[in-house]
């Protein structure tokens, strides 16, 4: 397998430490441990302190414990236990799947742009690619119709991102059924990243059902990092039919083995507690859509956007004379901000901005960009 450079994870890591306003970043402003065990009752959270305090860190149940994967498939439809797999973060899970689903040769509809692992892994197992693209002149909308056109007797897979990471599209009720319609037809699987579930956006699509719920073909890839601000925990899982998880079990075993067991015990914390920790959530992003909508109806002529239907992200798209590699660069270099580069999702002029960002510091952060652009304007 040969793989191309992951161009937003090169340059994240070239910043993402240094910088005071991370306004790039994809998920929800994350928790601190503390903030986990005060979602607990009084009469729990002492015992549940010292229960972690005393967990041996030894090695895990390899395939996650029974206790996380069936509060897990307590959110799918008539999943068991044993039809998840807990893995390090989604990315491992999707690696995965695309290792246990692909040959050389095999045709993959993926959504583009796109997190760059899910087009890059299958093109560097040897398959053939083809992007189903965001409709731009839409406001970046997929439609269902244009991936009809890329469905073959020979695809073997379709790779959707709902809600969406770059561009903060949404699939709906409808439109996810209608992909795994045209995916039962052709005698494919549906591989849906689901990074972004839990989090709907104020007058955005309503949730779409998991792939999962639809039938054996559909997959769900799921993770506790971007809608419960758990990033740290490095924990992901996939809802799969028959035994496609135990499957990518066996081949896990050649790559992380298991998952850490102090980050599964939490994780148990964060499941029972989900509804407290998504609505958390809800109002980071109504504060920071808010502060945003303001920001860019006062800097009409320098920069514009469509706010995100669903999840985290959107593209600004930026009215200054710099590629937007050039001028991520010169944001988090001199004004300490960080807006992901379009160049790395395939788009130019245009920044990836995230909304789950601290309020304080996503307003910051905000007007550093305006006087950053405000210069650039007046140079130009």
């Amino acid at each position: 397998m040969k793989m191309e450079p992951f161009a937003l994870e090169r340059w994240m890591t070239t910043w993402e430490t240094r910088v005071q306003y991370d306004l790039a970043e994809s998920g929800i402003h994350p928790l601190r441990a503390r903030d986990l065990l005060d979602l607990l009752p009084d009469a729990e959270r002492a015992s549940a302190l010292h229960a972690l305090l005393d967990l041996r860190l030894g090695y895990s149940e390899a395939r996650g414990t029974e206790a996380l994967r069936g509060l897990l498939a307590a959110t799918y439809r008539d999943a068991a236990p044993d039809e998840i797999l807990v893995t390090t973060g989604a990315i491992e899970a999707n690696f995965l799947l695309f290792q246990l689903l692909l040959e050389p040769g095999d045709h993959v509809v993926a959504c583009y742009p796109a997190y760059q692992q899910l087009y890059s892994v299958p093109r560097g197992l040897g398959c053939e690619v083809a992007y189903w693209r965001a409709r731009e002149e839409d406001g970046f909308r997929f439609d269902v119709d244009d991936l009809a056109r890329l469905v073959t007797r020979k695809t073997r897979l379709i790779v959707l991102n709902t809600p969406h990471n770059p561009t903060g599209a949404a699939l709906s009720d409808a439109d996810v059924r209608r992909v795994y319609a045209l995916a039962d037809a052709a005698g494919a699987t549906v591989l849906s990243d689901e990074a972004y579930r839990w989090l709907d956006v104020p007058g955005g699509e309503p949730p779409a059902p998991p792939m999962f719920d639809l039938g054996a073909r559909g997959i769900s890839v799921g993770t506790v990092s971007k809608p419960f601000g758990l990033p740290g925990l490095r924990i992901g899982w996939l809802a799969a039919h028959g035994d496609v998880g135990a499957r990518c079990w066996a081949l896990r075993d050649y790559v992380s083995l298991s998952p850490g067991r102090l980050s599964d015990a939490l994780a148990v914390i964060a499941l029972r507690h989900r509804e407290r920790i998504v609505e958390r959530s809800r109002q980071i992003i109504a504060a920071n859509l808010a502060t945003a909508r303001r920001w860019f109806a006062a800097r009409a002529g320098l920069a514009d956007w469509h706010p995100p239907r669903g999840g985290l992200v959107g593209l600004l798209r930026y009215h200054v004379p710099l590629p937007s590699l050039d001028l991520a660069n010169l944001l988090a270099e001199r004004y300490s901000v960080m807006l992901a580069p379009g160049s790395a999702f395939g788009y130019e002029h245009r920044l990836r901005i995230g909304i789950g960002q601290d309020p304080a510091v996503f307003a910051a952060g905000l007007e550093r960009t305006g006087e950053c652009f405000a210069g650039l304007a007046r140079t130009a």
